[in-house]
This record gives C-alpha cells, sequence and structure tokens, in this order.
C-alpha cells in the first residue's frame, strides 16, 4: 500500500513533515544515559508523558525502566507537572534521574 503522506515543499527550501509526522525529542542524563545505551534518541509526539516513558521503558528494558520510575522530567525546560498533556511536536524531553552528592 502506497503511503499518504504529505509533505509542505517550498521551492526556495528544504520539504517540511506534516505536523503528524514531527517527532520530539527525548535527552538521557547521567545514570538515564547509561540505562538507554545513548544521549538520545527521537519518538512521536503528540501523547502524554506516561505514554512515552512506557514505550522507552520497553524499548531499552528493564533497566531504563527503574531509572525513569525515579526520575525527573523537563519538557522544553520546564518541569513536567501534568503527565497526562499531550506532549508538543517538535519539543525536547529531557530525562533527569536523582542525582548524588552534596
Amino acid at each position: 500500500m502506497a503511503s499518504t503522506t504529505r509533505r509542505s515543499c517550498n521551492p526556495s527550501g528544504p520539504c517540511r513533515r506534516s505536523e503528524a509526522e514531527v517527532d520530539l525529542t527525548v535527552r538521557y542524563f547521567a545514570g538515564a544515559r547509561a540505562a538507554a545505551g545513548r544521549s538520545e534518541e527521537t519518538a512521536s509526539a503528540g501523547r502524554p508523558l506516561d505514554e512515552l516513558l512506557g514505550e522507552l521503558a520497553h524499548r531499552h528494558g528493564p533497566r531504563l525502566a527503574a531509572v525513569l520510575q525515579v526520575a525527573s522530567f523537563l519538557v522544553d525546560g520546564v518541569a513536567c507537572h501534568d503527565r497526562q498533556a499531550p506532549l508538543p511536536a517538535g519539543a525536547t524531553i529531557d530525562v533527569l534521574p536523582p542525582f548524588a552528592g552534596g
């Protein structure tokens, strides 16, 4: 079956993906980075943080799942308190595990 994805193209610039295709960026810090095995990745936007976290835990396994249970999250630099609000396209989600030290 052929794809029906639409792209917005400007003759003087690059094609842009439609809003439905736009991803968000997940950035991992400290222990979250070690558990995920990477510093960042993309995922699809438009869904709640809790749903995204479930996908990330499934994708990377129990080590990351454990970190996600105790981590804090920033959405575009602001602490996320509503984990059921849809994540906006193009957002950056920072995964911040508890930090040790003093």
